[in-house]
């Protein structure tokens, strides 16, 4: 119990002692304040009444100190403009009136012209450098020039004065002039601005900045070389005809408001291409040559076509920077091609039309509304439909499906553009068998469903899959090409219409695992032929495709190697057919533009053994007017390749193909001949890219290759003496982009 009061006695000792030391404090601050007396200048005109308070007020060592801030608006004024009681009394100190800042800063704020007409407080203080100077001036001179409201009630000392100021107006320079800020042109060419002023300059302090697109950043000529043409130069101004630096044209710059464009783009592509095919002299009994022979003629053609378009895509969004909210596109091509060879009805059946084919052809190849149905998250990730002419590639490297065709489709992306799905529906359009151009008119009673699921970063970091489904119904139909030539039903065995429904299931991958590029797909397709012209019944599909490149990449150097396999019919005759075929397929997969077995399109009979940029050796009359066949051979390919990039303007691609049929029995019942054996040859080619520009303005695109035929090849090709021509081809493309 004494023990607790003790502790209550201690308590109360601490608060009486506390209660004094504050009592004491305020006593302190009172007489502090009363010590710095406040002074009213009312009509002193007489410099000693400054000195006089000078010092006596020297005696307070402590000043107080305004931020400068306060003052902000205060223009700066030599006393001399002053007309107040002050005036007088600082005359002495250089003609500069100013309030402390800072101990740190050297500026010095003004007194405004409207406090120095009122009367007001001033404290003034000296600083010890100053006490051996008596005709030198106080340091600074603090002066309160703010109203009561600056500090808030609860951090003001209720015994110090108050001070009372008349409101501040803005000087009327602030507005009259405006303040106009210097423009600089945009880079590039910007074209007119399509937005309208939505507001007038008010301040000097506040410019309107309508279109944010077309804001200039001055002259950029980091170098002092006034921008030469063949530099990759910053800061170019640029005109309506460059297609390279920022131009409205190519979609740089809105056109209306602050969120529509328009790309205007300019290409014209140009091939030149020499090649040695097998050629079958005329059934008709007619010869170039007369004399002639020999079952197979004269290899030799030479191809030329010209592909020129223009397409116009106006679409309204934030440039690259997020999905469009809609798009129209519009692509009109204008084609020329002409084929020269050296025997007779290789450009038409009929053998008067002579050894070359000159076709002309203008096709509205792209067109197409899209709009964007919903944001799915605040990542830009959308849905979108897109109806109309369209370019789709169901694949990472075409192997299904690869086309411009007319269709309907829903896409967008998922977690953050990590995914991307497609849903695509085709009534496909009937195709120019010279320009490969569609035929809007033309319907081709083929329709085909694709859906694919894209996945980044699947696995391992880099490394991307797909899922695909395809499912195609080709319908009955009779077709002769623009040359006269029968394409369907493919001019084989029993020749009549016939409905083909195949379904493709398959998974692709693309990327890379650590230092390896891996590239792989597999496929399986099922369905229903009701009556194959070659198996000569209806049979039942069921094939598969599976495909693996891997590459390594050393310094500028890539190493390649890749396998693909395509099942083949055992059985020809049977009911299944096991030969794997694909929709409409550009597979880039081992130098496919490059290869001969890939680019070329050797006929047998009536029918091509390969398609144009084609693997599969599907035995159809065209990739894109004949039906699919699944009553094929089949085929091995083993690749070796090597790619470099010689300088950055050029790359090399080089190419080594080992090829085998994986059956014969098809070509056996095709060509009513005994065995044909496995080994087509060995495929030679090697290619070069060359950039001028280092950009895709100007392409220049050759190769060179050869097929070393082998015994199987031979057993189709050889002529009466048994022996087989290897062949040759070479081209070349131009392509001028704007």
């Amino acid at each position: 119990m004494q023990e607790r009061r003790k502790q209550i006695a201690r308590l109360l000792v601490a608060i009486v002692a506390i209660a004094i030391l504050d009592i004491a404090a305020v006593a302190e601050s009172s007489a502090l304040t009363l010590a710095i007396a406040e002074v009213q200048i009312r009509s002193v005109n007489a410099p000693e009444f400054a000195e006089e308070q000078l010092s006596d007020t020297a005696s307070a060592s402590r000043s107080l100190q305004v931020l400068p801030s306060r003052l902000a608006d205060a223009n700066r004024l030599p006393p001399s403009s002053i007309d107040s009681p002050v005036q007088s009394a600082f005359q002495q100190y250089n003609g500069t009136l100013s309030v402390e800042s800072p101990r740190d800063s050297p500026d010095q704020v003004a007194i405004p012209t409207e406090l120095a007409s009122a009367p007001a407080t001033f404290w003034f203080s000296d600083s010890p450098d100053n006490q051996s100077h008596p005709e030198t001036p106080a340091s600074t001179t603090s002066v309160l020039a703010s109203d009561e409201s600056a500090d808030p009630a609860v951090l003001r000392n209720s015994l110090s004065p108050t001070l009372q100021l008349p409101g501040i107006e803005p000087p009327t320079d602030y507005t009259n002039p405006l303040w106009v800020t210097p423009t600089e042109a945009p880079y590039g060419f910007s074209g007119p601005s399509g937005v309208l002023p939505s507001e007038i300059q008010t301040s000097s302090h506040f410019i309107p900045v309508d279109d944010r697109w077309r804001i200039g950043l001055g002259d950029a000529d980091r170098y002092g070389k006034g921008h030469p043409i063949n530099d990759d130069y910053p800061g170019v101004e640029g005109a309506w005809y460059d297609p390279y630096n920022q131009n409205v044209l190519k979609g740089d710059y809105p056109i209306i408001g602050q969120h529509t464009f328009l790309k205007l783009s300019l290409k014209s592509l140009s091939l030149f291409e020499g090649r040695q095919l097998p050629t079958p002299t005329t059934p008709f009994e007619a010869t170039r040559n007369p004399g002639t022979t020999a079952f197979f003629g004269d290899p030799d053609q030479f191809l030329f076509a010209s592909y020129n378009s223009v397409a116009v895509d106006l679409f309204h969004g934030n440039a690259s920077f997020k999905p469009n909210d809609w798009r129209i596109r519009v692509d009109m091509i204008y084609n020329m091609n002409n084929l020269t060879a050296d025997e007779l009805a290789i450009v038409s059946p009929d053998v008067r039309k002579g050894t070359s084919r000159f076709r002309q052809d203008v096709a509205l190849e792209e067109w197409f509304v899209e709009a964007k149905l919903s944001d799915l998250s605040p990542y830009y990730d959308f849905v979108s439909a897109r109806a109309g002419s369209q370019f789709f590639v169901s694949d990472f490297r075409g192997f299904i499906f690869s086309d411009i065709n007319r269709g309907v489709r829903l896409f967008g992306t998922r977690h953050s553009n990590r995914d991307q799905f497609n849903l695509m529906w085709l009534d496909q359009t009937e195709k120019d068998s010279n320009s490969l151009l569609n035929r809007i008119d033309e319907d081709r009673h083929q329709n085909t469903l694709i859906a694919n699921y894209y996945r980044q970063d699947y696995l391992f970091p880099g490394h991307n899959i797909n899922f695909s489904f395809h499912a195609n119904h080709d319908k009955p139909s009779m077709e002769f090409d623009r040359n006269d030539f029968l394409v369907r039903p493919d001019p084989v065995g029993v020749f009549q219409e016939h409905d083909i429904r195949s379904y493709y299931f398959g998974a692709t991958t693309n990327g890379h695992i650590e230092r390896i590029n891996v590239s792989s797909a597999f496929y399986y397709v099922f369905g229903r032929d009701d009556l194959n012209p070659i198996a000569g019944r209806e049979v039942d599909i069921s094939a598969y495709l599976a495909a693996l490149e891997l590459s390594y990449d050393r310094d500028w150097v890539r190493f390649r190697t890749s396998y693909l396999y395509s099942s083949g019919d055992g059985d020809a005759n049977d009911t299944r057919a096991t030969g794997f075929d694909a929709i409409l397929p550009n597979p880039n997969f081992a130098g496919t533009e490059f290869s001969y077995w890939g680019r070329q399109n050797p006929r047998l009979f009536g029918v091509e053994l390969t398609n144009r940029l084609s693997l599969t050796p599907s035995l159809r009359s065209s990739k894109f007017q004949g039906q699919t066949n699944f009553v094929n051979p089949g085929l091995h390919l083993f690749n070796l390749g090597i790619d470099g990039d010689i300088t950055p303007r050029m790359k090399s691609i080089n190419n080594v193909n080992f090829l085998w049929f994986d059956e014969t029995s098809p070509l056996e019942t095709y060509l009513f001949t005994g065995e044909v054996r496995n080994f087509i040859g060995t495929d030679i080619s090697t290619g070069l890219e060359y950039r001028p520009l280092l950009n895709n303005n100007i392409i220049l695109l050759g190769g060179l290759a050869t097929l070393i035929g082998g015994d199987g090849l031979s057993d189709l090709y050889r002529d009466v003496n048994g022996n087989l021509r290897n062949h040759l081809a070479g081209f070349l493309e131009v392509v001028l982009a704007y």
